[in-house]
């Protein structure tokens, strides 16, 4: 088991634009190349609410550190193509630094590196690139603890309620990414599951699982996986999620099937849609991660890079900068840290 820090708040709080066509738009039109700091913002779709938040805690700290915003996104969750064109067109326009949450940790890397070698400063945010040190620094949620605070949650609710679980397992998509291999992993070594690779989903053999199922992080793709793995197993009990859209699919098909009174769902977000289904008794538990800290993070570590030639570290034994994580639920359980869905609400995405 990871050691697990008592505050899962990260030490440095407080200090999934316009969806891009085949032809690539900026969300924001370049301005003069007059000696202000460009930053560009990559997401991986604009349509997420996740990757609105993070936008909206990129353009606070655009205009709080006095830097150039421009805002590029990808067609869907995994356009790796369209992330690719953007972080061409930014180094084309002399941006200064690119914020990025990669829909293909690999795939993405030679685009990134051709940029880092024209001396442009490219941070990751959410998800981690493959290999981590093709960027300059990661400003993420430790996405495995996200998945083993549910996962931990999970087994005492299940031995608390007397059910055997039979598990669906909703990951995000077939390129295996950072953030989705670390939810997915953290989850079963939370629950006390044998995890096989841990870099690899699927390859674990505990009959409690009944299934895994891709969902590309949306709520018509949970639905469908949830169908699917219903018409398999149609005793599923429990069903993780990669994250709360995903999971707010999973819950229609329960309910168009009659089990959502009998199926505990799982999530990772804290988005205040997906807190308010941990109050409404949708969603059991969620893990909150903090998007717009992220991107103020970025923004300001390129700001200061461009004025004094830093570059955030890490803490020692870490591969990211951890902007934090809680565990949000109504049924807290013995000997495992949580808040509330009024907290929650409070703080969603914060």
């Amino acid at each position: 088991m990871r050691h697990r820090r008592p505050d899962h708040r990260s030490r440095y709080a407080a200090g999934i634009g316009v969806v891009l066509s085949l032809a690539l738009t900026s969300c924001s039109s370049p301005g003069e190349q007059d000696g202000q700091v460009v930053v560009g913002l990559v997401t991986k779709t604009d349509t997420n609410p996740f990757f609105v938040k993070m936008r909206e805690g990129a353009e606070e700290a655009a205009e709080e550190h006095g830097v150039e915003l421009q805002t590029f996104a990808g067609d869907y969750d995994g356009d790796n193509d369209t992330q690719v064109r953007a972080v061409e067109n930014l180094v084309a326009q002399g941006a200064d630094g690119i914020l990025i949450t990669p829909n293909d940790s690999e795939a993405i890397v030679p685009a990134l590196e051709a940029a880092r070698s024209q001396g442009v400063t490219v941070l990751a945010l959410d998800t981690p690139t493959r290999p981590a040190d093709a960027v300059d620094a990661t400003f993420a949620t430790d996405n495995f603890l996200a998945g083993e605070l549910i996962g931990e949650w999970s087994q005492k609710h299940s031995a608390a309620e007397g059910v055997e679980p039979s598990i669906a397992m909703l990951d995000l998509n077939p390129n295996q990414i950072a953030v989705d291999v670390d939810r997915d992993q953290g989850f079963l070594q939370g629950f006390g599951i044998d995890t096989g690779d841990p870099a690899v989903i699927g390859d674990e053999e505990d009959p409690r699982i009944a299934g895994h199922e891709e969902t590309e992080g949306a709520e018509e793709g949970g639905r469908t996986a949830m169908e699917n793995l219903l018409q398999r197993e149609p005793g599923i009990n429990l069903v993780y999620t990669v994250n709360e859209p995903a999971a707010a699919g999973a819950h229609e098909a329960l309910q168009a099937a009659g089990k959502a009174d009998d199926v505990t769902i799982v999530s990772v977000d804290g988005g205040c849609p997906g807190v308010q289904n941990v109050a409404d008794g949708v969603i059991g538990a969620t893990s909150m991660q903090f998007p717009l800290e992220m991107a103020r993070q970025g923004v300001a570590a390129v700001a200061d890079h461009a004025e004094n030639g830093t570059v955030p570290e890490p803490d020692e034994g870490e591969q990211i900068v951890n902007t934090g994580v809680e565990l949000i639920t109504d049924e807290p359980q013995e000997g495992l840290d949580s808040k509330d869905t009024d907290w929650g609400l409070e703080n969603c995405w914060g």
